[in-house]
């Protein structure tokens, strides 16, 4: 599959008012991401060990509301080789907690030409409903490839047999559907599960790696092909996390943890200049690091995404 000819709206009766997908090449692998939605979600979840006044003032200079704005959902598709690579799965059906611009991912990939067929393997840097949650829309999985393989971390299929909630910092009624969408996912889907330990090769340049932190079983996937490289960063990443990557993000369920997994990425980023993609950084999420001093700074890619398929 071809993804090159993706990067155009549709032209036959697509509702759509803004852009929703992005196209990009790393050497001679094809990247897509695309938008699943927004989250409208409490500010105070962006750093709940943060002092207010200092959380409102970066909310302020940012030119965001101070107590709640829309996080994005970005997913990506990756052609490598003959395989198509579906990485985490977006939010799917609002489970109840006033949701309603997430879950676009079926119908964007249906825009862009993407049969649901022709996707050989999920990747999924972690568990949460937001990850999981398209491939648990009614009539999806009757639409997938019977072997279709699904690549997760062993230790996350495990933390969700009993996951601790003790450090997490989320809104009423997250844990449960939380748990619920875990519990339903792993019955939809177990006999399709590939675990691995700590690395695997998914495709050729396609490596995902699991990092811990946000989730015990949490994965981030690097893509590598000609020299070039990128990293898809799943939710170890926030807008907030480059000037304040101490900062606990209220899903983390470990967050002491995830914030040393952030910097030491970020690190890892900044030193190799390579591009980063992440879940919840605005659309389309492309761009690379910095070192700020102490801290780091998020630069986007310029250019348009022909300029990037070259």
């Amino acid at each position: 599959m071809n993804l090159q000819n993706t990067s155009h709206p549709d032209r036959q009766g697509s509702d759509e008012l803004v852009p929703s997908r992005y196209a990009l090449r790393i050497g001679e692998i094809d990247v897509l991401v695309v938008s699943d939605g927004v989250l409208p979600l409490p500010t105070a979840m962006l750093a709940h060990n943060a002092d207010p006044a200092v959380r409102a003032a970066w909310l302020d200079d940012m030119f965001l509301p101070p107590d709640a704005f829309d996080w994005p959902l970005n997913v990506v598709v990756v052609s490598s080789g003959r395989q198509t690579i579906l990485i985490d799965a977006g939010l799917g059906v609002d489970p109840d907690l006033h949701l309603p611009r997430a879950g676009q991912l079926i119908k964007r990939l249906e825009a862009a030409g993407i049969d649901l067929a022709a996707v050989t393997d999920v990747v999924l840097t972690h568990m949460h409903m937001d990850h999981i949650g398209g491939l648990l829309v009614d009539g999806v999985k009757d639409r997938l490839h019977p072997d279709l393989r699904i690549h997760v971390a062993a230790a996350e299929v495990k933390f969700w047999e009993a996951p601790d909630f003790s450090h997490v910092s989320m809104p009423p009624g997250f844990p449960d559907a939380l748990r619920a969408a875990a519990k339903r996912f792993r019955k939809e889907y177990d006999s399709q599960l590939l675990l691995f330990e700590e690395e695997y090769e998914v495709a050729p340049g396609v490596v995902v790696s699991r990092t811990g932190g946000h989730t015990p079983g949490h994965s981030v996937v690097r893509l590598a092909s000609g020299g070039d490289r990128l990293m898809f960063a799943g939710d170890a990443v926030f807008p907030v996390g480059f000037e304040h990557p101490d900062w606990h993000n209220g899903f983390e369920h470990d967050p002491v943890e995830a914030a040393r997994v952030r910097v030491r990425l970020m690190q890892e980023l900044a030193a190799t200049s390579e591009l980063l993609v992440a879940t919840h950084m605005p659309f389309p999420s492309v761009g690379r690091v910095a070192v700020a001093g102490d801290a780091f700074r998020w630069v986007p890619v310029f250019g348009t995404t022909d300029r990037l398929l070259g």
